[in-house]
């Protein structure tokens, strides 16, 4: 398996509450000069993180005690800008395995899936109820099941339906990427090769 298992994540979360947070804010460009996918979540939202002579900005929510979990909830159009994958790659590496917006771009959303992250659409007014839950108790959490395809708020038991496509659903709860899924399918396509030249 390329990633972990995704079946159902029960977990706090952190909010970024921020509209607008492109792939630059992500993982600035300076830092995507390695090619490997490891070591990215220690410049996950660099910038904003931390001060030019490296010191943690205290104000900012990852250095935060009072916040963890294995969710980040951001605001509407998360992910926009560049195509690089090494957005996706931070997050990964920070240790988040799901985020849940309002609206993603398209490419921040496939390369998420493609590296074992789900990114969870839902509508804004849920995505409101569930940035006033964590801010009554930073504690709560979510549980996000993608074989049923929701999101709920545990302390409230409010819940919303998601969608994803077919096949990068099979791939996330198999933890596979776009090549593990071919060799999966390896009996299946020599017995469709031995077929044609007979």
């Amino acid at each position: 398996m390329a990633y972990d298992q995704f079946t159902i994540l029960k977990s706090s979360a952190v909010p970024l509450p921020l509209e607008n947070v492109d792939t630059d804010q992500i993982i600035p460009a300076r830092f995507l000069k390695a090619t490997k996918r490891e070591g990215f979540g220690d410049n996950l939202f660099r910038d904003w993180r931390y001060n030019p002579d490296n010191s943690p900005k205290a104000d900012f929510v990852l250095n935060n005690p009072i916040y963890s979990g294995k969710i980040l909830v951001g605001g509407r159009n998360f992910g926009s800008g560049s195509s690089r994958e090494h957005a996706a790659w931070a997050i990964y590496d920070y240790g988040f395995r799901c985020v849940i917006s309002s609206f993603f771009a398209d490419i921040f959303k496939n390369n998420s899936i493609n590296v074992g992250i789900l990114p969870v659409t839902v509508s804004p007014e849920f995505l409101d109820k569930i940035f006033l839950a964590i801010e009554k108790d930073p504690k709560t959490e979510l549980e996000v099941s993608l074989p049923e395809q929701t999101v709920t708020i545990l302390a409230t038991g409010e819940k919303e339906s998601f969608d994803i496509n077919g096949y990068k659903k099979h791939n996330l709860l198999n933890g596979f990427d776009d090549i593990d899924y071919l060799r999966a399918m390896k009996e299946e396509i020599g017995a469709f090769e031995a077929a044609l030249l007979f």
